[in-house]
């Protein structure tokens, strides 16, 4: 199984804590916020169309997620109760997100803090 990429074997939104839980045929779970997801999209829209041209999202602490939708056997599009509704979620992007979660969310808040923002719920 040396070429095999992790897919996801279990995927829970828990709306009242704003959390998307994952779980991973390898054995890795995550809990991942629907702020971090959101933040850290894949769309353009946050991503921007190249290096240098993402845009910083800001006041995200209270959105969540209203709808999962499956997209083939790869990726999940997340629609969220801020409008957001483009940038495919695919298994290995979510992994990333989820291994990497401890550096991405200090980045985000050094990010914040540059930007002069203040988060309304201070993790």
């Amino acid at each position: 199984m040396p070429d095999a990429k992790p897919y996801p074997t279990a995927i829970n939104l828990h709306q009242k804590s704003r959390l998307l839980e994952i779980e991973y045929n390898d054995g890795a779970h995550f809990n991942l916020t629907c702020e971090y997801l959101r933040v850290f999209s894949p769309s353009a829209d946050v991503k921007g169309h190249g290096p240098g041209q993402e845009v910083l999202q800001i006041g995200k602490e209270s959105v969540n997620i209203n709808e999962i939708e499956p997209v083939g056997n790869y990726a999940i599009k997340l629609i969220f109760d801020d409008g957001h509704n483009t940038g495919l979620y695919t298994w290995e992007y979510l992994y990333e997100l989820g291994q990497a979660q401890e550096v991405n969310w200090a980045d985000y808040l050094e990010a914040l803090k540059q930007a002069g923002h203040v988060r309304k719920n201070n993790d």
